[in-house]
């Protein structure tokens, strides 16, 4: 039974791509329902057959959309993301997994929603943000296959005919990438993240979306009028007339200022007191490289590695890895890449490693320290780095170091792995950097340490955050104590800062925090030398770096190292920068 939204009913969930749209909803909400049904030995292979003709039918309709796709030109940079699909679509886990279950008895759909089960338990522990909103594309996949199972057939959102924003339960990506721009104003969701696929396309297509509203299919209904901030993450439902006057001048403001934004793609990235600051891009595959130069950035300040481990049943050899590595470093064209080592843990993204399960993998054999271990696969990974640093820049980063002896040890296996480079006549550029992530507590106390033994720092606040306060910002019981603005964390960035400034080495930062341009200023005043993010978010951090000065900044952090609360700093800052930029700092109505 649904519960009638009144008048100005106020949702927050996620804003996942930027924007302000108005129009009436177009729900879509068919989802198939699973019979967990026991089946009878003489059914057993009939069920194998049906399951075995779904994965062939799933995989003809992404072969269907991705030749779709491929027409369009704004889309093809994000083929990968169906090549992906069907990669799940053979994954030996999801697969045997559920023929197993099968042979044990349950019938299709409902084996296939037992190990989809198992795979969401594996996701939801992997510690990283991006890494774990992958479970998303498995979801897309299984509910691929379970309304082929169930009959409920493919949902048609991209013969939607009229302007309207879509409001469904999830959307796929392959969903996503059929959506008729000219009549898809925007969307919203129950479920989703800020990293999942689906996200990332909303911010490729340019359309406002709004995820994790938990509710919002059970509060609409067909042609509601709404309004969808995607920069705040709040949704309207029944705006009355002077909500909707208020939100119509707010559009009209954004609007004008995403063309301005244009305008800053190409300048430098320098305070108004001539502090050079470079903005480079947070990128997983060479593709997304065309989208960093498009907004301005300058290099790419974390090339995250995984990217190329997922969704297989063992890791990619050196050669696979070196020719991934020159791509992206021959795009940047002289720019510098810095390459962040295998970041993941004991959460069987390559099976054939066979890790335990932990209790606790953020906490446990994860990152450097899973490097390490698993030195062979370690080793494979920095032969490949070492020989594509001939092809562009090559900063190499090594992950979750917490202390001197690991960092020791990554540079030997390096120095060893030149050696045998040297030996073996492999041409290589010896210059390249060497840096740690700083994100954990036992890095920062020991920052003037570890600022001896290295070229540079990245800081993860992601991460570091987590860490320092104890919070997992994954359990809704403790989120609300994720602050990335608490007093130990502007400490913690301080202390960092102070002791790569004292050492003569840089230091960026490459968490959600170098992205939001509410946190520009401060990041500046901090001493940070870089900050690399999603490359959407350069012009409006550019735009911000460019009209405030460093000394602005140093003046700020002295004022709120004064606080003792992360609600006190972020009221200050809010001050702050709705003072200075008003019309990039505009508050929701709630």
């Amino acid at each position: 039974m649904k519960i009638k939204a009144t008048e100005d009913t106020y949702l927050v969930g996620i804003g996942v791509s930027p924007g302000i749209s108005i129009g009436e909803i177009s729900l879509v909400d068919q989802r198939p329902m699973v019979d967990f049904s026991p089946i009878s030995d003489e059914e057993v292979d009939p069920e194998l057959l049906r399951f075995q003709q779904a994965i062939d039918q799933a995989g003809e309709q992404l072969q269907k959309i991705k030749q779709a796709v491929s027409r369009q030109p704004h889309l093809r940079e994000h083929l990968y993301i169906l090549d992906t699909h069907q990669l799940i679509l053979e994954d030996e886990m999801l697969v045997e997994g559920t023929k197993k279950a099968i042979r044990e008895r349950l019938n299709a759909e409902g084996a296939l929603t037992q190990i989809l089960e198992q795979l969401r338990a594996l996701f939801d522990n992997i510690d990283d943000e991006y890494l774990r909103e992958r479970r998303s594309d498995v979801d897309a996949v299984g509910e691929r296959l379970l309304r082929i199972l169930t009959g409920v057939g493919e949902r048609t959102i991209g013969k939607i005919g009229r302007k309207s924003l879509v409001v469904a339960h999830d959307l796929s990506p392959a969903e996503t990438m059929q959506f008729d721009r000219s009549k898809i104003l925007g969307f919203m969701t129950d479920k989703g993240g800020r990293t999942s696929h689906t996200a990332i396309l909303a911010r490729s297509l340019d359309i406002p979306a709004v995820v994790g509203l938990e509710s919002i299919t059970s509060l609409v209904s067909e042609r509601m009028p709404v309004i969808i901030d995607g920069s705040n993450g709040v949704v309207i439902l029944n705006p009355s007339a002077e909500t909707f006057k208020e939100y119509l001048q707010r559009k009209q403001s954004y609007d004008y200022l995403e063309q301005e934004l244009e305008n800053y793609f190409d300048l430098p990235s320098v305070t108004t007191d001539q502090v050079r600051i470079p903005l480079r891009a947070n990128l997983e595959i060479a593709s997304d490289m065309e989208q960093a130069k498009k907004h301005g950035a300058e290099g790419i300040g974390l090339y995250r590695t995984e990217f190329l481990y997922l969704g297989r049943s063992e890791p990619p050899d050196e050669e696979e890895q070196y020719l991934a590595y020159c791509k992206i470093l021959r795009q940047a064209e002289g720019a510098s890449v810095t390459i962040r080592t295998l970041d993941i843990g004991g959460d069987k993204f390559v099976p054939e490693l066979n890790l335990a399960d932990e209790d606790n993998p953020a906490m446990g054999l994860r990152a450097i320290r899973f490097s390490l271990q698993e030195e062979q696969l370690f080793k494979i990974q920095i032969r490949a780095i070492l020989r594509a640093s001939s092809c562009g820049r090559v900063r190499i980063l090594f992950p979750m170091i917490s202390g001197v002896a690991e960092i020791r040890a990554c540079k030997k296996i390096l120095y060893d792995i030149q050696a045998q480079l040297d030996q073996e006549g492999v041409s290589y550029d010896p210059n390249f950097s060497i840096g740690i992530m700083i994100e954990t507590p036992s890095a920062v106390m020991i920052a003037s340490l570890l600022a001896k033994e290295v070229d540079f720092f990245s800081i993860g606040t992601n991460d570091l955050i987590q860490y320092f306060l104890a919070v997992d910002r994954g359990n809704e019981h403790v989120a609300y104590l994720y602050e990335p603005l608490h007093p130990a964390i502007l400490r913690a960035l301080k202390a960092t800062c102070e002791a790569a400034n004292a050492a003569d080495i840089e230091v960026c930062i490459c968490g959600e925090m170098a992205g939001e341009p509410l946190y520009t200023l401060v990041l500046v005043g901090l001493g940070f030398d870089e900050l690399s993010m999603n490359p959407a978010c350069v012009p409006r951090v550019k735009r911000v770096l460019r009209q405030v000065s460093k000394q602005d900044g140093e003046l700020l952090v002295e004022k709120l190292l004064l606080l003792s609360t992360g609600k006190e700093v972020s009221t200050a800052i809010d001050h702050e920068m709705g003072e200075r930029l008003p019309d990039l700092f505009s508050q929701p109505l709630i």
